[in-house]
Formats: C-alpha cells, sequence, structure tokens
C-alpha cells in the first residue's frame, strides 16, 4: 500500500499491479513455508450444514482440480491462475513475470494440456 500514492494508470494496471505484487507475497509466503510445513488436515476449515453428500462431492472434485494443478511445475501454476483468477492478459503476465509474451502463451499451452491429460473431459463437457 505504500506505493498507492504513486500509481499511475487505470483499472487494468492497477489490477496487473495488484497481482504483482500478490505473486511476489505469495512465492515469498511459499518459501516460508517451505522451512516450516504446514498439518494440510488442520488448515481445512469445516462447513457447517447442507447435504453431505453433496459436500463430499465437492470437495472430491476441487480436490482433484487442486491436486491436478499442484501436479504443475510452478510458473505453469502461476500463469494459469494469473490468466483464469486474475483476469489479467499475456502482456500483463508478462510484464508481472518479467518474461516475454511468447513465454507466457507457451507456459499457458503446457500447463492447460497438462491440466487436460489429468483431468480429462467427456466430450459434452467441452
Amino acid at each position: 500500500m505504500r506505493g498507492l500514492p504513486g500509481f499511475a494508470g487505470g483499472e487494468r494496471d492497477f489490477r496487473a499491479w495488484v497481482f504483482t505484487i500478490a505473486h511476489r507475497r505469495l512465492v515469498d509466503e511459499l518459501r516460508r513455508r517451505s522451512r516450516r510445513p504446514v498439518d494440510p488436515v488442520a488448515s481445512v476449515p469445516e462447513r457447517a450444514g447442507g447435504d453431505l453428500r453433496e459436500d463430499a462431492g465437492v470437495r472430491l472434485e476441487d480436490a482433484a482440480v487442486r491436486e491436478a494443478i499442484a501436479g504443475l511445475p510452478g510458473e505453469q501454476q502461476t500463469v494459469l491462475l494469473l490468466r483464469i483468477i486474475g483476469d489479467l492478459t499475456i502482456e500483463e503476465i508478462a510484464a508481472a513475470l518479467g518474461k516475454r509474451p511468447g513465454a507466457i502463451k507457451a507456459l499457458q499451452r503446457r500447463a492447460l494440456r497438462k491440466l487436460q491429460d489429468a483431468y480429462p473431459f467427456e466430450p459434452d463437457e467441452r
């Protein structure tokens, strides 16, 4: 937030700026966690109420998607998450990661191909 008063640009520039900061903070956090592993069972919040069968199905699907994404190399994960969740353009991601747009496109293409192999869709789901 220290740099906010000096920020200049539009909404997309701001989004790219925020995601660049978030990415750097995430990398720092992952480095910190690698030195002090966290118990994954203790970090899963419990949801109250609802249909147990439905909740279990959702958790299994979420787990499968998370496992597939976790199986990607770090840069592919980052590019995919910035593209999908961050809604950043190829150029914005390239600027945030200090890479060329062509490299970002290649990382995205490889990540999507690996996800497709790991989490195949039925023909009518595409």
